[in-house]
């Protein structure tokens, strides 16, 4: 899953730098869950993961003037079983609008929410 975000700052790269850049998706059940549009989303994606384990892919790009590498890497993520008012609380609170999947295993969702 390489990332494309690249794209946006290829015309300003000069030769001396390097462009490192990434992207998130969740993948369950053979689904790809990107960003939540609005908070039903949002609650909806979490309660989708509750209780199942998922996989988190990150796709980087290396990127400068003269060569580009891709690589991606994959983490498997097993939540617990979530209340609806956790989820509510998390969602609310956290606003994961940005998030792949709707959650940070760094927030508030990650310390309750996570088995392994």
């Amino acid at each position: 899953m390489p990332t494309k975000k690249h794209r946006l700052f290829l015309p300003d790269l000069k030769e001396n730098e390097l462009l490192i850049t990434a992207d998130t998706v969740v993948i369950i059940e053979g689904e790809i869950l990107n960003k939540p549009a609005n908070r039903e989303e949002a609650i909806l994606m979490l309660q989708k993961l509750s209780g199942k384990m998922h996989e988190v892919v990150t796709g980087v790009s290396l990127t400068s003037v003269n060569k580009q590498i891709l690589f991606s890497d994959i983490t498997k993520v097993y939540f617990l079983p979530l209340a609806l008012s956790d989820i509510e609380y998390y969602v609310d609170n956290h606003k994961p609008f940005d998030k792949a999947g709707s959650y940070g295993i760094q927030e508030y969702i990650g310390y309750i929410g996570i088995e392994k």
